[in-house]
């Protein structure tokens, strides 16, 4: 697909200029056929009134929930947004008074680090432990972080931007951590049905107990699954009718409803998107092997596993340049700057592409840093 002049953010950022745009996650795939025949159907009615999600919607996503997750939704449980980042922003608002602390990891999507300080919320960072590559969860950091006004926990699993699927041990020891401090915990879950690495599964937070899952804010939507970003649609579960009282209340007035056309590709999605998914997820786990096979073979460059995402996590912090952003766009490649993630000296890949656009760009790194490391060792 040929997204230039199509007012793509992605693409938008390096128009007239020779650079190829892996940087903000959204991919370059069509949605699946069923949804847009089913979008194609729903404006063919001509009429875009106000519209709510209606039960056959609710069934789609609750049927969704069950049969990937043996998870039990009631229908009730279900709060509408218009989009996950709003989502944190709401449960920010819902949880935490003004001056109180949010805790997330690092390195985290930057909505993360900017949510609570929008709301007047301070951010205590956990910082993820890497061993050999592999970045995980560990207990003593959320214990280090933790003061007497803590009030939420943000979490993102599968993670963005490592790509970790966390394990059941480290979800657990996390579950227990807020669990004994008396936290809610808001799980960014959207993108559970994106698990590349064969033998893993996602395992819903708000699963694990059912304590758990009375604190618990999960946030999930179709967009990155299936390519609908633009459409604004997304969903929080919460179980617990107090917590969503106060997830309501705090949208009350600032979020809009979701758009009738988000809503309708949601059903869609859910309903009809699997075979679509499962061969989404095979094309993705190649460009992911390519990624790892070239890029590792790069002195300078390691990238540690990406067990779910589109999204690979470089760690160029020994290469021999200040903005390894700023590099990689003079070599014709856009990514985006660990900067913003909380990890200097790192940038994250979106293969989410076709993959001939994918083994361009990768060719030109690699001859990047190739010509870099020559001219540093004369």
């Amino acid at each position: 697909m040929d997204r230039r002049d199509t007012a793509s953010l992605r693409w938008e950022k390096y128009r007239a200029r020779d650079v190829i745009p892996l940087w903000v996650a959204d991919m370059d795939f069509p949605a699946p056929p069923a949804v847009v025949d089913a979008l194609q159907r729903r404006v063919a009615h001509g009429v875009f009134g106000y519209t709510v999600p209606d039960r056959p919607l609710v069934d789609a996503v609750l049927g969704h929930l069950e049969v990937q997750y043996g998870w039990q939704v009631e229908p009730e449980w279900l709060v509408w947004l218009p989009g996950l980042v709003c989502g944190l922003n709401v449960a920010c608002r819902a949880v935490a008074e003004a001056g109180d602390e949010v805790l997330t990891t690092v390195p985290i999507y930057p909505p993360f680090l900017s949510a609570p300080l929008d709301s007047g919320r301070t951010v205590r960072e956990v910082p993820l432990i890497q061993d050999e590559g592999r970045w995980r969860l560990d207990r003593q950091p959320f214990d280090a972080a933790l003061t007497r006004r803590s009030r939420l926990l943000l979490l993102c699993n599968p993670h963005n931007p490592t790509g970790r699927v966390f394990s059941p041990a480290e979800l657990e020891s996390v579950g227990e951590f807020c669990l004994r401090n008396d936290l809610v915990l808001c799980s960014d879950e959207i993108h559970c049905d994106l698990v590349l690495e064969p033998g893993l599964s996602h395992r819903p937070a708000a699963t694990l107990s059912p304590e758990l899952a009375a604190r618990t804010i999960t946030l999930m939507a179709p967009s990155k699954t299936y390519n609908l970003p633009g459409l604004g649609c997304s969903f929080a579960v919460v179980s617990d009718r107090r917590l969503r009282a106060g997830v309501r209340r705090a949208m009350a007035g600032i979020v809009p409803h979701v758009n009738l056309l988000g809503l309708v590709a949601t059903a869609a999605a859910y309903r009809h998107g699997e075979p679509w998914r499962k061969a989404l997820v095979e094309y993705l786990r190649a460009n992911r092997d390519l990624v790892l096979q070239l890029l590792n073979a790069v002195p300078g460059l390691h990238v540690g596993p990406v067990e779910a995402t589109y999204l690979a996590w470089i760690d160029a912090r020994e290469l021999p340049v200040a903005d390894p952003v700023g590099f990689f766009e003079a070599a014709g490649v856009g990514l985006s700057d660990g900067r913003e993630f909380g990890a200097p000296g790192f940038v994250r890949l979106n293969f989410g592409c076709p993959r001939s656009l994918l083994e361009q760009a990768l060719d030109r790194m690699t001859r990047a840093v190739g010509k870099l490391t020559g001219e540093a060792a004369r």
